[in-house]
């Protein structure tokens, strides 16, 4: 329609739909980005139109996913959380599948592929079986930033205990430290622990059996906080100037950190031992959607993506279309 001769042309359809020429409504960017969360974006396509009879362009359902992916980044629910007396949280990184594109007029030519780690963060107040989860693909730094939102999330105030799980790299009890300081007390992973002393048995022990009762019975002792027994039963299996000798690897592993081998007060007060909640999290939050068979991600698409499954995993889904929509 047009206005008069000359006028201006109207369309009442997309002026009361708020629509304009290629472009989504608000129902139908929520469809999209519903489906392109879960699946790869060429059957996310498949699927939009096998529920809605909708001919969908692959280009606009991976557009309105990574707008809102990045748009999610941060978002939060407009009701603070109570405090919390005690948070348990942990950390862990899972490696994901990147592609760097090549330069020219193909960028499919010359491309680079490599594995990049993403962060994934989780805290709960005890007793509680959903956690907070946060992720970053930044840096040390930034996953602790992410860390501080996520456990704020969770209720943690400067009068919290936080109690945190993780395996042996340092930058994880580094920025547990620089964030909860002496708010907090940090576990080792006990998994991780019995993986050194494992290969630690089959060198000390010839035969299988006997390497698994010397397992076992290290593992026993540590449990019971007597981490100084085990520092001393590997001593005596070090070979002297072989760094990389497993004895020598589980010594040094575990006497660099015997502050966090409390598994005894832990298991007294029921807390975790083992980062399997963490290691859960990544393979639904990260893994289901970003190592996908075949799939390779730009790097600046990785971040909206994680945006997008935490939210989802958050119980945010909700919340923030209701934002939009508002």
């Amino acid at each position: 329609m047009r206005l008069g001769r000359r006028g201006r042309r109207l369309r009442p359809f997309c002026r009361d739909a708020h629509l304009s020429n290629r472009t989504c409504s608000l129902r139908l960017q929520r469809v999209l980005v519903d489906f392109g969360s879960e699946s790869s974006f060429d059957r996310a396509v498949l699927r939009v139109k096998e529920h809605y009879r909708i001919d969908v362009p692959r280009h606009a359902l991976y557009t309105q996913t990574l707008k809102h992916g990045r748009a999610m980044g941060g978002f939060e629910r407009s009701q603070k959380p109570r405090a919390a007396k005690e948070l348990l949280t942990q950390i862990d990184g899972s490696m994901i599948p990147l592609m760097e594109p090549g330069k020219g007029t193909d960028r499919r030519k010359g491309k680079s592929l490599k594995w990049g780690e993403a962060r994934l963060c989780s805290a709960r107040r005890p007793g509680e079986s959903r956690p907070v989860y946060g992720a970053s693909r930044g840096t040390c730094e930034t996953i602790g930033l992410t860390w501080e939102h996520t456990a704020r999330q969770s209720g943690w105030t400067l009068q919290t205990k936080v109690f945190g799980v993780g395996d042996g790299a340092p930058w994880i009890a580094d920025q547990f430290k620089n964030l909860f300081g002496a708010q907090g007390s940090f576990l080792l992973d006990f998994y991780h622990v019995s993986e050194y002393l494992a290969q630690a048995s089959s060198a000390i022990k010839k035969t299988v059996a006997g390497a698994r009762r010397w397992r076992r019975c290290q593992q026993g002792r540590l449990l019971g906080n007597r981490a100084g027994q085990v520092l001393k039963a590997l001593e005596q299996g070090r070979k002297k100037n072989v760094p990389e000798d497993p004895v020598n690897k589980a010594h040094r592993y575990l006497s660099e950190r015997e502050e966090q081998l409390d598994y005894q007060g832990a298991r007294e007060a029921g807390r975790p031992i083992g980062s399997g909640e963490i290691e859960s999290g990544h393979r639904h939050v990260i893994q289901q959607r970003l190592k996908l068979a075949g799939a390779w991600w730009k790097e600046s698409n990785v971040q909206p993506m994680l945006n997008l499954r935490v939210l989802r995993a958050n119980q945010l889904w909700e919340d923030y279309w209701q934002t939009i929509q508002n």
